[in-house]
């Protein structure tokens, strides 16, 4: 039994040393602004053609009563019209509170949903950001998939979001 549970282990480590990962950066920058709030951000897919792949991430306000967060998603206006209209938050694992100014990272494998699902083909990766007393902002960055060696993209927003960098080694 003890030899079993060992190995076992290392088939566990093989897979996932294997696996490919993905990196996710977005920044959100330090605004000097009078009245400042914590901008709620969308991450999704689509294919290059605008079609809703999936989300990746969404952060809003969940500590408000009665759920008065949720209304403001909709100032998010893309992900609003793509996904956000029919998703019922919260969604475990995808939404999440807002975040303070810096960079925030989020992983994915390339082993699981939704990327393990995707057919090859040019995709884009869309970041949404809307604050309050504030303005909003979307970046794009496209991409092909799969990939066969690290490829790395980057934009950077010109207000409402810093840089926005994926990372995906196959």
């Amino acid at each position: 039994m003890k030899n079993t549970t060992i190995i076992f282990a290392l088939l566990a480590c093989t897979t996932f040393a294997h696996a490919g990962d993905i990196e996710l950066n977005i920044e959100v920058p330090a605004l000097d602004v009078a009245e400042y709030h914590r901008p709620y951000v969308a991450a999704w897919l689509e294919t290059q053609e605008g079609q809703f792949v999936a989300n990746l991430s969404v952060w809003y306000d969940q500590k408000l009563r009665n759920n008065e967060g949720e209304k403001w998603l909709k100032d998010m206006r893309q992900w609003w019209r793509k996904s956000g209209r029919t998703t019922q938050v919260p969604v475990e694992g995808i939404t999440g509170a807002t975040r303070p100014v810096g960079t925030h990272t989020l992983t994915y494998s390339t082993q699981a949903a939704p990327f393990s699902e995707l057919n090859p083909g040019q995709y884009q990766l869309r970041v949404e950001a809307a604050r309050e007393v504030g303005g909003r902002e979307m970046v794009t960055l496209p991409f092909a998939w799969p990939l066969t060696e690290t490829t790395q993209f980057k934009q950077a927003g010109t207000a409402e979001l810093g840089t926005v960098q994926l990372t995906i080694k196959p």
